[in-house]
């Protein structure tokens, strides 16, 4: 890999560069390099009017730049990599991805958590002297504060909730540790509360905290992994992410058939204290200010330091001021292309937390199903998001480098939102079929595929969506991440309140269509981002944070 070099400037090359130069990350401190033209970033990184420079090799004459590269000796390194060792860019291919793994970990805890409850309805309604319907809204309400939890407006407006807001002004790896911590805690009162009422706190208190990953993963992937290696890593993130609610249940169901129904849950317990386990031994303050020089850079800390908070809060004038991050979580949705896209991934994703809480309620009596054959069926959205994490593998770094090819080397973020063209006719038809299915009492298997189109389509949009606001604005990993993490659980929050009765109400030929008429309606907001999503951006300009 080649060093950093000043860059060579020629008067062409440097009004190009010049043109190029919109990014955010200008209003950085200087380094020690000197000159308008001498940082790097000012070519390399992000432009509104420009996308990326990806491949060196371009007509764009940048081949003399002296930008460090990937091993190819073609694809350009975003961010560049400084030359200290704390840089998380510079760290080793294991420590990487044992933090990509980490974190991932974490993100598969609150769905699997929240889908737990799903297959513990009914004995819960029968211990409790209730309705399965009733229990369910403990559900709904953890359901909901998974997405408060992810930094966003409660459904009252009163306050602005926190994980990324406090991972921008005190650091990553704390809030992680405390709010892991706080959800191992609350995991285990859900196993041990005795009523309804104690049941239901303990579940919302568990949702806002345990989505403390979910709601910051990608801050962290950010971090540590380049650009041109981050649609992967956001690929086996999301995959945990999309498993999750599925794997739960999934075990619940074999575990109820002859356990009682607080051992699912003393199970996420013993998951939750394995999470805190690995965030304490291996996870590690990713944050990294490269508007600073090295040799200026604050001290990191011993361990415990910087699990606790301690070595950031002493170096939290060098982030945001607590003003600057509240502003930072309530801008990002001001952006056009933000808010379209978590309007689109609401209305898309909501309908899989509908099905997935109240699965069991339609497949018990249309096909006789026990515990035991649940808990199988479960297997088929797990078999889902498996080939649509295998799928994306390829074909989103397909179509990026398709993208690049055939532009002169450069990137363009509405390139990555040409995947949902390939996964949202199976969103629908997979809809549409499953309403055919109950309705008609087809056969448990022919359900079980629709179903798995469905899941599989939205495992390849959920990548898609994310890595296209990452690109948009990198410098709002974590309130991108959070947005989307929103957008995703208050739309599963609200459907899992009706699901039910819109069934029993019209049918599910009828309610089912009709979400997958939504799912229709909201593509063309995928359109609309393809076609003038450049010109959003342009127009809206960068977000101007104080750091990334």
């Amino acid at each position: 890999m080649a060093d950093g070099q000043t860059l060579a400037s020629s008067p062409a090359a440097a009004n190009d560069a010049e043109l190029r130069a919109s990014s955010s990350h200008e209003k950085q401190s200087p380094t020690k390099e000197s000159g308008p033209l001498s940082r790097p970033e000012r070519v390399h990184e992000f432009r509104e009017a420009e996308g990326y420079i990806i491949d060196i090799g371009s007509e764009d004459g940048l081949a003399t730049a002296g930008l460090k590269l990937a091993e190819d000796g073609r694809t350009v390194l975003i961010p560049q990599p400084s030359d200290d060792g704390n840089d998380p860019l510079n760290w080793t291919w294991s420590k990487k991805h044992l933090i990509l793994f980490v974190v991932s970990f974490a993100s598969f805890l609150p769905d699997y958590g929240s889908a737990t409850g799903a297959v513990t309805l009914i004995p819960q309604a029968t211990e409790w002297n209730t309705t399965p319907d009733t229990v369910n809204h403990s559900q709904a309400g953890n359901v909901f504060m998974l997405g408060a939890g992810g930094g966003q407006l409660s459904d009252c407006g009163i306050v602005l909730l926190a994980v990324v807001l406090l991972s921008a002004y005190f650091g990553r790896l704390p809030i992680v540790f405390w709010f892991l911590l706080l959800s191992t805690a609350t995991a285990a009162w859900c196993a041990g509360a005795t009523t309804l009422e104690s049941f239901t706190g303990a579940r919302i208190l568990n949702g806002f905290f345990s989505t403390v990953s979910q709601a910051g993963g990608l801050m962290f992937l950010k971090d540590v992994f380049f650009f041109h290696e981050q649609a992967r890593k956001i690929n086996i993130w999301a995959g945990f992410i999309v498993v999750s609610p599925y794997v739960g249940p999934l075990f619940a169901a074999f575990i109820t058939e002859t356990k009682p129904w607080p051992v699912p849950f003393w199970v996420y317990f013993a998951m939750n204290a394995l999470g805190l386990a690995l965030v304490v031994c291996f996870l590690e303050e990713t944050y990294y200010n490269r508007g600073i020089p090295a040799d200026q850079q604050p001290a990191r800390g011993n361990r415990v330091a910087r699990l606790t908070g301690v070595a950031q809060w002493k170096s939290r004038h060098l982030r945001n001021t607590f003003g600057q991050a509240c502003w930072r979580t309530a801008s990002v949705p001001l952006k056009p292309i933000v808010a379209i896209s978590c309007l689109f991934y609401a209305l898309t994703f909501a309908w899989a937390v509908g099905i997935n809480t109240t699965l069991a309620i339609f497949v018990t009596p249309l096909y006789g199903f026990g515990p035991r054959q649940v808990g199988f069926f479960y297997f088929t959205p797990v078999v889902a998001v498996l080939l649509g994490e295998a799928a994306g593998h390829w074909l989103h770094d397909a179509l990026a480098r398709r993208y690049i090819r055939t532009h002169n080397g450069h990137f363009e973020p509405e390139a990555r939102l040409r995947a949902i063209c390939f996964s949202m006719p199976l969103v629908i038809v997979g809809l549409v079929l499953i309403g055919q299915c109950f309705e008609n009492a087809w056969h448990y298997m022919v359900t079980s595929v629709c179903w798995g189109l469905y899941v599989f389509g939205m495992m390849v949009t959920t990548v898609a969506i994310s890595s296209y606001c990452l690109d948009s604005y990198p410098e709002a990993s974590g309130e991108v991440s959070a947005w989307l993490n929103m957008a995703r659980t208050v739309g599963g929050f609200i459907v899992s309140y009706f699901q039910v009765t819109w069934a029993q109400a019209q049918g599910t030929k009828l309610s089912f269509g009709i979400q997958a008429a939504v799912c229709g309606g909201a593509f063309l907001f995928i359109v609309v981002l393809m076609r003038w999503g450049k010109a959003m951006r342009v127009w809206a300009g960068p977000l101007n944070f104080a750091t990334t």
